[in-house]
C-alpha cells in the first residue's frame, strides 16, 4: 500500500491520473528552510520529513513524502503567508524565469533480517524544471490574488489554473511544476518492487 503523506489535493490528481494507487495521511510538518540551506537539501529534506514522520505509524507501507519550493534569484519562495506575500512573490516571478524543485522521499519495508526485524529503505531523489514566466502587470497581480489560488501554492501561483496565461515555455516536468513528479515517482516505485 503506497501511503500520501500530503493533504496535497494536486498531488493527489497526478496519482490518480497516473493511476497509481494510494491512500492520504498528511502530515503537519512545518515547512521552514534551515539558515544557508540550499533549496534542493531544503526540498528532500522536508520530503524525508513527511514520509518519516508517518512511515513511523505504519512501517508495514510504502510512504511518500514530497515538498515543493520554488526558486528565483537565489531565494526560496514557500506558500505565501497572505496576500501581500503573494504578491511579492509574484513581483518576483515577473518577466523572469525560475527553477521549480520538488524533493522526493519514498520509505518502505525492505527485507525481514534473520531475527524477523523489519528492515527498511529510504530512497530520497529531486526534480527541477525551469518555468518562465511573462512579465506581470500590477492589475495583473491583484485580480489573480482576488481569485484565491496562488495562496497555497509555492510560489505563489498554479501553473495548471489561470496563472498558465503568464507561462509561454518550461524545460522539464511539468507534473513537477503541479507538485510531484510522476514519471520520477514511478520509477522509484519500481526501483522498489511496487508491482505497479
Amino acid at each position: 500500500m503506497l501511503i500520501l503523506a500530503s493533504a496535497s489535493p494536486r498531488r493527489q490528481q497526478l496519482l490518480r491520473a497516473a493511476r497509481i494507487p494510494f491512500v492520504v495521511q498528511p502530515t503537519d510538518i512545518p515547512e521552514n528552510p534551515q539558515s544557508g540551506e540550499h533549496p534542493q537539501a531544503c526540498a528532500q529534506r522536508l520530503a524525508c520529513e513527511k514520509a518519516a514522520f508517518i512511515a513511523r505509524q505504519r512501517p508495514g507501507d510504502l510512504v511518500l513524502g514530497a515538498d515543493t519550493i520554488v526558486v528565483v534569484n537565489s531565494e526560496m519562495l514557500g506558500k505565501p503567508v497572505d496576500a501581500g506575500d503573494a504578491a511579492r512573490m509574484l513581483r518576483l516571478l515577473s518577466g523572469r524565469s525560475h527553477q521549480v524543485i520538488t524533493g522526493v522521499c519514498l520509505i518502505g519495508p525492505e527485507a525481514r533480517t534473520e531475527n524477523r526485524k523489519l528492515r527498511t529503505f529510504e530512497d530520497i531523489r529531486c526534480e527541477t524544471t525551469t518555468v518562465s514566466m511573462d512579465a506581470l502587470r500590477d492589475a495583473d497581480i491583484r485580480s489573480y490574488i482576488a481569485t484565491g489560488e496562488p495562496m497555497d501554492k509555492a510560489g505563489a501561483y498554479a501553473i495548471q489554473g489561470m496563472a498558465s496565461r503568464w507561462i509561454p515555455r518550461i524545460e522539464g516536468d511539468y507534473s513537477n511544476v503541479v507538485g510531484l513528479p510522476v514519471a520520477l515517482v514511478y520509477r522509484m516505485l519500481q526501483a522498489h518492487g511496487a508491482g505497479l
